[in-house]
């Protein structure tokens, strides 16, 4: 493993940043946070313990196969939210958006299911890589430099997802 690229204090404040927007975005409202399994565990429900007031909490799980530029050409739905969405408004949080394309999926399913609205809140952005314009990304936590991450949810092979703060891989 490399370098520790953001501390988990760092990650910590910047969690309870979001979560206080999205509490008075929502003030009135109860919305449903929508987890994308499994990068995204320990972000969606640090996040969620500082959400100040009642939402719901559900996952999906996709798959991306097949390579553009980088990112998933395509993606399979391989488990879907057990709530209804229909007139919720509907917070998707992931760990990550580079091209969008697995977001843009993920948005435009979600849709379909006529929820009273759709935005995602994304711990780590990396918009210089977006293929996809128009993307409902309403929170971000950094923006970052285009390297390999572990830590936080990030994944090496199944390992150190658990890891509190975010590394960067060594490539050499």
């Amino acid at each position: 493993m490399g370098d520790v690229f953001l501390p988990a204090a760092e990650i910590h404040k910047r969690v309870t940043e979001l979560g206080a927007a999205i509490t008075a975005d929502y003030s009135d409202r109860e919305p449903l946070l929508v987890g994308v399994l499994r990068p995204a565990v320990v972000f969606v429900a640090d996040l969620s313990r500082t959400v100040g007031i009642p939402h719901a909490l559900d996952f999906v799980s996709l798959a991306g196969y097949g390579r553009a530029l980088g990112g998933h050409s395509h993606v399979r739905l391989m488990k879907d939210l057990d709530a209804p969405v229909g007139g919720r408004d509907v917070v998707i949080c992931d760990l990550t958006v580079d091209t969008g394309l697995t977001l843009n999926y993920l948005v435009g399913h979600l849709r379909l299911r006529d929820p009273a609205s759709v935005v995602a809140c994304i711990l780590l952005d990396r918009p210089y890589r977006r293929l996809v314009d128009d993307l409902p990304v309403r929170y971000v936590g950094f923006t970052v430099p285009d390297e390999f991450y572990v830590g936080y949810g990030f994944d090496l092979d199944q390992r150190y997802r658990g890891l509190p703060d975010i590394r960067v891989v060594k490539t050499r």
